[in-house]
């Protein structure tokens, strides 16, 4: 707006037309020059995802199939609750990780988000939520508490789009969103963490999944390039000690769900202000891993419990229309070979060393 010899006020003005009133035709935008407005329809487009399809689980649980203009699909979750509302945002058109228990890595990479389409499936479950509900204003009704950046996709990985998104996210004259609400998981890019602690306070959930470097070299292949202590070391620093690192473990049955590597868990976070929450798998076509049985999840939260540490055993929600944590897969170009190697083999591993994807 500067540029344009207009005053800084007036990029506050578009940001709230946009975000809170939900307004995206510039001509609308009334308390703006009509010169200025009609340069915004000249230069600046508001280009959306389209809602492919839309499912809702038995549980109230909002899945939207999402087409991006050049025809790949990704998704996005909202999951309702008493209290708050989380909408589960992807960040990459596919996943450039490999983990062995996630739906979304068996379908390969295509390519990263533009801040535009992350930040437009807020924008656009906002609208479903509220103006699409009979609500005129997105000021009303906020349905959407939290935010998790937990679809498909690695968030560290498509760096710069997904830190100006949450800033979005947090900004007072866009959704004005805590802090504590807004939150990226990652599986560890370790020098993006460093990064991000640096530049955004948003909460820090870190997909561990196993108390050892044996087995996250398994579950986790990034895990071979920052290794557990490398990756703890940067947890411990993240907030200095003055705010929790959510943990995430997916409970596999038979792999890593023992009470011997629940005393591994144990050791491995000692020293590091944190929360674990136990994550049920979710079983996808193909998968060759099954949830663990209950009682094991049980007998492993109560060992951590007894150990001081604060446990949440989280709730399947919306399985019936797959779009439960590692089920989200989308549909999508794959640039990698990983989707025709899984559906060739049942493997996501490259058959030779010089298969580099």
């Amino acid at each position: 707006m500067t540029e344009w010899g207009e005053t800084r006020f007036r990029a506050k003005q578009l940001v709230q037309w946009i975000y809170q009133r939900g307004v995206i035709d510039f001509s609308l935008m009334t308390d703006m020059s009509v010169a200025l407005r009609q340069k915004l329809e000249q230069k600046a487009t508001c280009t959306l995802p389209e809602i492919a399809l839309e499912r809702t689980a038995s549980d109230g649980t909002i899945k939207w199939l999402l087409r991006l203009h050049d025809g790949n699909l990704i998704e996005t979750v909202f999951i309702p609750e008493d209290s708050r509302g989380t909408l589960c945002v992807s960040s990459q058109v596919g996943c450039a990780l490999n983990c062995s228990f996630c739906s979304t890595g068996k379908e390969g990479f295509n390519r990263n988000l533009t801040q535009a389409e992350i930040i437009g499936q807020v924008w656009l479950a906002v609208k479903r939520l509220t103006i699409d509900k009979g609500l005129d204003t997105f000021a009303k009704a906020r349905s959407i508490t939290n935010v998790v950046m937990m679809g498909m996709g690695e968030p560290l990985l498509n760096y710069i789009p997904v830190r100006d998104s949450m800033a979005l996210m947090l900004d007072d004259l866009a959704f004005g969103l805590s802090k504590y609400r807004v939150t990226l998981s990652t599986s560890g890019v370790v020098p993006k963490m460093k990064l991000l602690a640096q530049e955004s306070e948003v909460s820090l959930a870190v997909s561990l999944h196993a108390p050892n470097d044996e087995l996250r070299n398994q579950l986790v292949p990034i895990n071979k390039k920052y290794p557990l202590a490398v990756l703890l070391k940067a947890c411990k620093d993240h907030f200095d000690n003055k705010r929790q690192v959510m943990f995430e473990y997916v409970m596999l049955r038979g792999v890593n769900d023992t009470l011997q590597h629940a005393k591994q868990l144990i050791r491995l976070l000692e020293g590091i202000p944190n929360k674990v929450n136990l994550i049920p798998f979710n079983p996808f076509d193909g998968s060759n891993y099954q949830v663990s049985h209950k009682e094991d999840i049980l007998a492993f939260r109560d060992r951590l419990t007894k150990s001081g540490i604060n446990v949440h055993i989280r709730k399947t929600r919306g399985d019936d229309v797959s779009a439960a944590c590692g089920q989200l897969a989308g549909d999508i170009v794959d640039r990698t070979g990983r989707n025709k190697r899984w559906l060739e083999t049942g493997s996501l591993i490259p058959k030779s060393k010089s298969d580099k994807s």
